[in-house]
């Protein structure tokens, strides 16, 4: 090749990436979620086109139309499979509870369960055995919805105990996330299906798109089990080791997850049924026969997703905030909420609720640690009171509304639970639950030393870095 012909390739490249970099650009003005998001992206673009560009195909807001119709399809699907819910009985909780109740079943689009049964799991070792026991009672089918699945001690113990129960003839359906899962081992797959257990990942069927092969969005961060239709667990907990404390690094885990029996479990395998749907175009045979347990609680399961018409995960908290009059405490690991849930948090303390935040004082992911020192000094003077767990790593995803509503799941309080991830949480009415909960909670307190310190007397490079990782928010 001459110098001329090389020369006009180079040109021609990159006329192609200052080009793409002003389409992007345009695209980022009309779609990016907030007027800052779309600033932004669009300086960045133009500014830095060789950075920006791949960054934008990477992490850039894409709702692909026909993904999202393949996945409201597959909603529709499971939702059309399942066979309708009994009417509630009469209300018997008291009145505020009922209209806070209400705004949560506008949001998940349904009414909450009753009859249900629910054990609070706030440690790992009995997490699992519990899981464990209930996968061996198994009489029909288990269903297995995890975000992270290693192929480490936890990972094949859960192995060993689905594969059992293939062979006795239960059916096994196992849906994994495959960016949360990146780097499980193909022959822990392989066994697994020699067995005759069915395992596949989220995006099985619907494979990264061309340009894109990098994508981290539409990500399934839902942690889901069902056992024969009766029994559910769901909360913050995967499957790894790191789970039951084996990281050194991190050290003790502390996290939580519910056991439900009664009418929330259908709220759980509708959902596990979308997803499989989504990930094998098939629907499985499940039982949908309400189970209420005598005297049981009410409880409504609350998904969020890319796909829904609106930002479900937004309006969860946003509703949880807002509804709060005594008392709003929140555990989340990380801590980088938008700007409306910011101010709503700020407003919640001026009204006098006691609103405090759990997270996690040691790091998992470099960017979203040192992006929340930023957001912390944000709400410096605002009555929310900041606690970072230093006890070990704090993972857990709860939120105690009063002394009567108390939310259990995967949701954490940033930008990509709220409006990237496949999410859910249960939502209990039960003031006994929530009194369990306060109780969790306060000892969890007692472990994380409240936060006062300003980011001006942080360390240089804290100061430095935790400003430039907070541009990354919308994506963390």
């Amino acid at each position: 090749m001459n110098g001329e012909a090389l020369a006009f390739l180079v040109t021609a490249a990159l006329l192609a990436l200052h080009g793409s970099a002003v389409l992007l650009a345009f695209r980022a003005m009309r779609f990016a979620r907030t007027p800052q998001g779309a600033v932004g992206w669009t300086v960045f673009l133009l500014a830095l086109p060789y950075v920006g560009v791949p960054a934008y195909l990477i992490f850039g807001d894409f709702r692909y139309p026909a993904m999202i119709r393949a996945r409201q399809l597959s909603e529709l699907a499971a939702r059309v499979a399942e066979a309708p819910q009994a009417a509630p009985p009469p209300p018997v909780l008291a009145p505020e509870t009922q209209g806070i109740r209400a705004g949560f079943e506008a949001i998940a689009g349904r009414m909450a369960a009753s009859g249900n049964r629910v054990a609070l799991l706030t440690d790992g070792a009995e997490v699992f055995e519990t899981l464990f026991a209930a996968i061996r009672a198994a009489r029909r089918y288990v269903l297995i919805e995890t975000y992270i699945l290693r192929d480490d001690g936890l990972g094949r113990a859960l192995q060993e105990a689905l594969i059992a129960k293939a062979r006795e003839g239960v059916r096994v359906c196992v849906l994994y996330d495959p960016f949360g899962s990146y780097g499980l081992h193909r022959s822990y797959v392989a066994r697994m299906r020699e067995a005759g257990v069915e395992i596949t990942n989220f995006h099985a069927r619907h494979p990264p798109r061309a340009l894109a092969p990098l994508r981290v969005n539409f990500r399934n961060h839902r942690k889901i089990a069902v056992i024969d239709g009766e029994v559910a667990f769901t909360g913050g907990y995967n499957i790894g080791d790191e789970y039951v404390g084996r990281n050194p690094r991190l050290g003790p885990w502390r996290d939580t997850m519910v056991r439900i029996e009664g009418g929330a479990v259908a709220q759980l395998q509708l959902h596990f049924a979308e997803d499989w749907h989504w990930a094998t175009g098939e629907l499985p045979a499940l039982d949908w026969t309400p189970r209420d347990v005598p005297e049981g609680v009410q409880a409504l399961v609350l998904a969020s997703g890319p796909s829904d018409p609106q930002e479900t995960g937004t309006l969860y908290f946003a509703q949880a905030i807002t509804a709060a009059r005594k008392r709003l405490w929140i555990a989340t690991p990380y801590f980088t909420p938008d700007t409306g849930l910011r101010q709503a948090l700020r407003l919640a303390a001026l009204r006098g609720v006691d609103v405090r935040v759990l997270m996690a004082g040691r790091r998992d992911h470099w960017l979203v640690w040192l992006a929340g020192f930023a957001f912390l000094e944000e709400m410096r003077g605002s009555g929310v009171r900041v606690h970072r767990y230093d006890a070990g790593f704090m993972h857990q995803k709860v939120v105690l509304i009063d002394d009567e509503i108390a939310a259990i799941g995967s949701h954490n309080l940033d930008s990509r639970s709220c409006r990237l991830n496949f999410e859910a949480s249960a939502v209990i009415f039960d003031p006994e639950t929530a009194g369990r909960v306060a109780q969790m909670l306060e000892r969890d307190f007692e472990a994380a030393p409240l936060w006062q310190g300003p980011l001006a007397q942080a360390r240089p490079a804290l100061r430095l870095a935790a400003p430039i990782a907070r541009l990354f928010a919308p994506i963390l």
